[in-house]
């Protein structure tokens, strides 16, 4: 399997470069993940269907309903009217008119000349999912990993710590030998970095636990104690990040939030 990675255009503070996109060749030509329609990127989706030598686009398989890459898929549609748009199912999937297949866990799907294999890993989103070719051991990771960063897990807009852990360590268990993630440069040694990803989270909360020994704090005094000299522009991803660990604790039963004399949400450990 050689997939050709498609840049979709959408730099940002949390989209790295930008984000990736991935075409597969061969007899059922697929794209992984279908950004937001820039025309740059269809435009580079028709050019790798003619130098593989088809003009048809059989479907596209999106990792999560993120913007970036799920809502460029009314725009391929108008180009490729034949292709079918599967997804892990969302309450949002009414809105935009396309008739999305549902993807389940476990699921074998066709692609280019192979079939991925279906992986449910909530965390980043409660929708995401991987895509493995367990042949090459070749992984689309959506954004359940980068090179080089950490993935935000937005509790604020459907993140989980503990299921982002769990499918972390999931990937784990399967080795896969190379991750093609949705943003940043491929990922030659995936051990290595889920390990990493796994250790960093558990030392985050360490942190946290350590700050809230020492006294009650608020969410915002955690992000302060925590982040020292953030920029400006990252205090809301670290702040709901932040509430991830903290939402995790709390259903653990390792801390609680109670209201100070204002009114305002204070987290305690339990003791």
């Amino acid at each position: 399997m050689r997939p050709i990675t498609i840049p979709a255009h959408i730099p940002g503070p949390y989209a790295v470069a930008g984000t990736n996109t991935y075409f597969l060749p061969g007899q059922v030509p697929v794209l992984i993940d279908a950004g937001t329609g820039d025309p740059r990127h269809l435009d580079g989706v028709e050019r790798a269907l003619a130098e593989s030598g088809t003009t048809g686009l059989a479907s596209v398989l999106v990792t999560h309903n993120h913007p970036d890459h799920a809502s460029g898929a009314t725009a391929l549609r108008l180009r490729w009217p034949s292709a079918t748009f599967a997804k892990w199912r969302h309450p949002a999937d009414a809105r935009d008119g396309i008739a999305w297949q549902p993807l389940h866990d476990d699921q074998l799907v066709p692609a280019g000349d192979a079939a991925l294999w279906v992986l449910h890993t909530p965390g980043h989103a409660p929708d995401h999912v991987c895509f493995f070719e367990p042949h090459s051991g070749l992984l689309f990771a959506g954004d359940l990993v980068v090179n080089g960063g950490t993935v935000v897990v937005p509790a604020s807009h459907g993140g989980s710590l503990a299921q982002y852990l769990a499918s972390l360590r999931r990937i784990l268990e399967l080795q896969p030998r190379r991750i093609l993630p949705g943003h940043g440069a491929p990922i030659d040694h995936p051990g290595a970095l889920l390990r990493g990803y796994i250790a960093h989270r558990l030392s985050r909360e360490r942190q946290i636990l350590d700050v809230l020994a020492r006294g009650p704090r608020g969410l915002e005094g955690l992000v302060s104690d925590i982040y020292k000299g953030l920029d400006g522009g990252l205090v809301g991803a670290a702040a709901d990040s932040v509430l991830a660990h903290l939402i995790k604790l709390r259903d653990e039963g390792r801390a609680t939030a109670e209201p100070d004399d204002a009114g305002r949400e204070i987290w305690l450990l339990v003791r």
